[in-house]
């Protein structure tokens, strides 16, 4: 299949741009990379992601890993420049580039919009990985006017990477993302900013729970802010309707906290409404693989913090049958142990958690 493709040439060699050329790479599509920085392009040949692009390169398609305030421009270029090749991009903002590329008249039927919902807490190419994208959906967002068979060898290529096609319009995705990625990481940033102020001894008590809501806090500000600026109108009504729920949360707090919360009518049923719809979109998040959303029990271990010993425990849940379908582990201050957190399907809870009892680990369940 992937001899019919072509030459693949990459723009831009950071995270994304290096991961998919690896990707592409392990299937056997030659592939070539170009970026502006020539340190950038070099380590990304050296990883085993392609080989330098030449003039007389016949390329097939042109994937834009550029930044997002300048993907319109990227994209433009590679299509005068490449008069036969289907150009891609992977901005995770679609509409803005497809509005900017019709107001200067360029002919957008070679071009098709993608954004891979795939990415790390690192960038650059040092931190790219050929599965990056496995499972991973990739969103596709061609014009009217866009060719079918240009959305064909981008969907093709696309399906080579291991991730999962999706097709929408570029300001239906941009709403989508707006909620399920934009705000999220300003939720995110917001909650980590909090800790700047926090005493030490207050910031050593922070759990799991803070972890995961804070994880993407570590993200890069300058790509963040091209990415909100480019979404910009869809990030707001989404976050004025998030501002809307916190203040009937700030209003029913601000009365329970009033003389002990003892004349406070509505208030706990207030704060009761907005966990219980919480937890109602908590269950729509698709399960593993992008399955149905599916319910599993936790069954907790305590680790020693000593090499081979999760190892360890990884066989033992092996040697019980049972498929592990995830795991987390968290860490408690100032003791030498680890809390492994993992998820079975409800009927294996129990026969995994006598297997490792009777293996000598101490269970939770």
């Amino acid at each position: 299949m992937s001899g019919a493709l072509g030459t693949v040439r990459v723009v831009g060699t950071g995270l994304v741009g290096t991961s998919l050329a690896l990707a592409l790479r392990a299937k056997g599509v030659d592939t070539v990379l170009w970026d502006p920085s020539p340190s950038a392009v070099a380590l990304s040949r050296d990883l085993g992601a392609g080989r330098f692009a030449a003039a007389d390169d016949e390329v097939a398609l042109v994937v834009v890993a550029a930044p997002p305030d300048v993907v319109a421009d990227v994209v433009a270029s590679e299509l005068a420049t490449h008069p036969q090749a289907v150009v891609t991009d992977v901005a995770s903002v679609k509409a803005q580039p497809l509005r900017q590329l019709t107001a200067r008249g360029v002919d957008v039927s070679r071009y098709v919009g993608g954004h891979p919902l795939a990415g790390r807490e690192r960038s650059g190419a040092v931190a790219a990985r050929a599965d990056l994208f496995t499972g991973r959906p990739w969103v596709l967002t061609p014009a009217a006017s866009t060719d079918p068979e240009a959305v064909e060898l981008v969907r093709r290529v696309v399906e080579l990477t291991g991730a999962v096609v999706t097709q929408m319009p570029a300001d239906e995705h941009d709403e989508a993302v707006a909620v399920v990625s934009h705000v999220p990481q300003v939720a995110a940033s917001l909650v980590a900013a909090r800790l700047r102020e926090v005493p030490e001894p207050s910031v050593a008590l922070a759990g799991q729970g803070l972890r995961d809501v804070t994880r993407i806090a570590a993200s890069d500000p300058q790509l963040w802010t091209q990415i909100l600026a480019g979404n910009a109108a869809a990030v707001a009504r989404a976050l004025h309707a998030l501002r809307d729920d916190l203040d009937v949360v700030i209003a029913a707090v601000d009365a329970l906290g009033a003389d002990s919360g003892a004349e406070a009518p509505g208030a706990r049923a207030a704060v009761a409404r907005v966990v219980a719809a919480g937890n109602e979109g908590h269950a729509r998040i698709p399960g593993k693989h992008g399955s149905a959303p599916t319910a599993y029990t936790p069954v907790v271990v305590l680790v020693p913090d000593r090499p081979g010993e999760l190892a360890r425990l990884l066989q033992a849940v092996g040697d019980a049958g049972v498929n592990l379908e995830d795991l987390r582990l968290e860490h408690s201050e100032g003791r030498p142990m680890a809390l492994a957190e993992i998820d079975v399907l409800p009927a294996a809870a129990a026969g995994l958690a006598g297997s490792l009892r009777a293996g000598g680990w101490t269970v939770h369940l």
